[in-house]
Order: structure tokens, then C-alpha cells, then sequence
């Protein structure tokens, strides 16, 4: 069973929309601005570029961190333009799912040719309590 399946589906082919029209080769804040347009398009929940607390030790971090789209209030949407996904990316989005708890992000590669290249990474970190 696919966790969020039907949002993600929507936010993927919103992603899909955006490639077919545009194809590869511009820069990520194209993509980005071509994406806020399609999702309003669409009629989806996101947030574009918010800004999230980060804790240490159960402390409030000064610094936040920014992903590209929080859709639904509970799926991280981070997009590249690169040659090809690198772990690197995935390291980032893995972070980003655990500091929010969010269960599911989408790493969304604008730069591949010929077609888009997009991962679904799932949160499988359980937190184990100790008595």
C-alpha cells in the first residue's frame, strides 16, 4: 500500500505537466514558479518555500529550513534540475522527513532527458521509547 497515494499521484502529474511544456534544461526557480502556477491550476494544497522550525535537544533552532513545496500540510516536495538524482539529494529529503515527522517527500528531477525522473522516499524511521 502506497503511503498518500491519490496526493501524490496529483502532485506527480502536476510535475509531469510541468516537464511536458517545459522539457529540461532551465533552471530549478523555473520550475519552481511553473509549479506554483500548475498546483493553483489544479486546485492543490501546498505551500510554496515555507519556512520550518528546526530543534536541538528540545531547543528552538534560530535557523529553519526550506523546502521547495509542503503539499497537503504532509508531503514534502523537493525539486532539482540536475543531470540526475545523487544521494545527496535523498540525504536532504530524508532529513527534511525526519525533522517534520512528515511521512512521505517526493524528490522531483527536472534535468534529466528524456523524460522526468522523480522518487518517492518514505519516513520508515520509527522512534523507539525506552521504559
Amino acid at each position: 500500500m502506497l503511503i498518500h497515494r491519490e496526493e501524490s499521484c496529483a502532485i506527480i502529474g502536476g510535475c509531469f505537466t510541468d516537464y511536458k511544456d517545459k522539457g529540461c534544461g532551465f533552471t530549478e526557480p523555473i520550475y519552481h514558479e511553473c509549479l506554483e502556477i500548475e498546483f493553483e491550476f489544479l486546485k492543490l494544497t501546498v505551500s510554496s518555500r515555507p519556512s520550518l522550525p528546526l530543534t536541538y535537544r528540545e531547543r528552538r533552532l534560530a535557523h529553519s529550513f526550506v523546502p521547495d513545496f509542503v503539499c497537503y500540510g504532509k508531503i514534502i516536495l523537493e525539486i532539482k534540475a540536475t543531470r540526475a538524482l545523487a544521494d545527496e539529494h535523498r540525504s536532504q529529503v530524508l532529513n527534511y522527513l525526519h525533522a517534520t515527522g512528515y511521512e512521505l517527500a517526493l524528490l522531483v528531477n527536472f534535468g534529466a532527458f528524456p523524460k522526468l525522473e522523480y522518487e518517492r522516499i518514505a519516513n520508515t524511521v520509527r522512534h523507539l521509547t525506552t521504559s
